[in-house]
């Protein structure tokens, strides 16, 4: 069974939003991105109303790395959200959005030029400066352009979260942030002081993502509170601001029981609070950056079942319109999926199959030994909480289209991303002059 209840209708449809998913998927077509716009409001006014009630100097900042589009910017910016985002890209669809620049926060471990003049231009709120380099460069772009930037280091704790390889960041060894280790972090506090053009804010860490273990948190801050003490005393510039990243995980199984945002933040504050006191400096303001929490469940992926395979003593594939394409995920993290037939969501589930992708690779699997009423070709199948990370790493990869994505609330749905056609797979194509002869007289000239 999957790990939360479904709502079903009369003809026991699933239902998203108030919406009949298979009247969804025949509107749109599949694949198709669901995403419920109260789940998503919701989510974000967990955070608030915690930040509220244990820590009033506190600020939630959605990571859109997890699923960035203009009206998702929209919901964010209506809930009194910061915005992280991590590239040029992402900063652009933010400002065509219309979302306040003071409440962006820019990261990324190799900012390019183009990136950072936009940021300063623009006014961003905070830069979060991930290395020396940066430091440098970011200060001589500020004085070309006449401005002065607000900014926060990105320090790296050292502390190991324990999630997959790939997701852990606050480690040593890790591509990100400055390292406290052999002094680095102090150094660049140092230097980022002494700027005319920078204004140093405070520092930002990050340990990693979908993180269940809160005393990952705990870790993280009882060593940051250190840090600032010292720098506070090399520098003599208290830190007004500690952004904590985000991090918090989110239900994909049954198995999986993540903290509430309310815990996360009382857990937060408390230590924050205990530590300032025990090294005598002032509490700082708060930031978290969640994404995955924020959209997460709030996600739904409908596909179409095409053939259904059956291998007597073996295993049963049912596949499916999309796969690695538009999910990434199974291949990259060996995540795991729930699934519900939303045509068939109260009927009993009587049969056991494999869900495999369309794209042309064996590892193409999206969820093993799925329990499932009898399938059969043309039923749809709901995958839940698909909300983050999947629209953001999907890819063209076989030439598949990019899914469409629809916005669901209270029976209303309508596109929030258009589907990708056949023309737009190729609208960026060009062939050299050297061959626009046809291929038949080309063969011929070689011959």
């Amino acid at each position: 069974m999957p790990f939360r209840d479904v709502d079903v209708n009369e003809q026991g449809h699933m239902i998203i939003g108030g919406c009949d998913a298979v009247e969804l998927a025949r509107t749109y077509g599949t694949p198709l991105y669901v995403l419920d716009e109260d789940r998503v409001r919701q989510a974000c006014r967990a955070y608030r109303d915690a930040f509220s009630r244990y820590y009033p100097r506190g600020l939630a900042v959605y990571a859109g790395k997890a699923l960035l589009t203009t009206g998702v910017c929209r919901i964010v910016a209506q809930e009194g959200m910061g915005l992280d985002v991590v590239s040029g890209g992402e900063l652009y669809t933010a400002l065509a959005a219309g979302f306040p620049p003071d409440r962006i926060y820019f990261h990324g471990n190799n900012k390019s030029v183009d990136e950072l003049r936009l940021a300063l231009s623009e006014g961003v709120g905070r830069i979060v400066v991930d290395n020396l380099g940066e430091l440098e460069l970011l200060e001589a772009l500020a004085r070309e352009q006449g401005r002065t930037a607000d900014i926060l280091l990105r320090i790296t704790p050292g502390v190991e979260a324990h999630t997959h390889t790939y997701i852990r960041t606050g480690q040593l060894d890790s591509k990100f942030g400055i390292p406290i280790a052999g002094g680095q972090g102090l150094a660049a506090a140092r230097r980022a002081a002494e700027s005319a053009r920078l204004r140093l804010v405070g520092y930002h860490c990050h340990i990693g993502s979908q993180i269940f273990d809160l005393s990952s948190y705990e870790a993280a801050i009882v060593l940051m509170m250190e840090f600032l003490a010292e720098a506070q005393r090399a520098t003599g510039v208290a830190a007004k601001e500690l952004d904590l990243g985000g991090g918090l995980g989110i239900r994909y199984t049954a198995e999986d029981r993540p903290p509430t945002p309310e815990e996360l933040v009382r857990r937060i504050a408390d230590v924050v609070r205990q530590e300032a006191a025990r090294h005598g400096i002032a509490a700082p303001a708060l930031a978290l950056e969640p994404g995955r929490s924020i959209v997460g469940e709030a996600g739904v992926t409908l596909y179409t079942i095409g053939f259904v395979k059956r291998i007597p003593g073996v295993r049963t594939y049912a596949a499916v319109d999309g796969g690695m394409a538009d999910n990434p995920r199974v291949a990259l993290y060996q995540a795991r999926y729930e699934a519900v037939v939303a045509n068939k969501a109260n009927q009993p589930r009587l049969e056991t199959v494999t869900i495999a992708g369309k794209s042309c690779e064996s590892g193409d699997v999206l969820i093993r030994d799925l329990e499932v009423p009898p399938l059969e070709s043309g039923d749809v199948l709901a995958v839940l909480s698909t909300g983050a990370y999947n629209y953001s790493m999907a890819s063209n990869y076989n030439r598949f289209p990019r899914p469409a994505m629809v916005l669901v609330s209270r029976g209303r749905h309508d596109l929030l991303v258009a589907r990708e056609t056949y023309a737009d797979l190729i609208r960026h194509d060009r062939i050299p002059r050297w061959l626009e002869e046809p291929a038949g007289e080309v063969a011929e000239a070689a011959g």
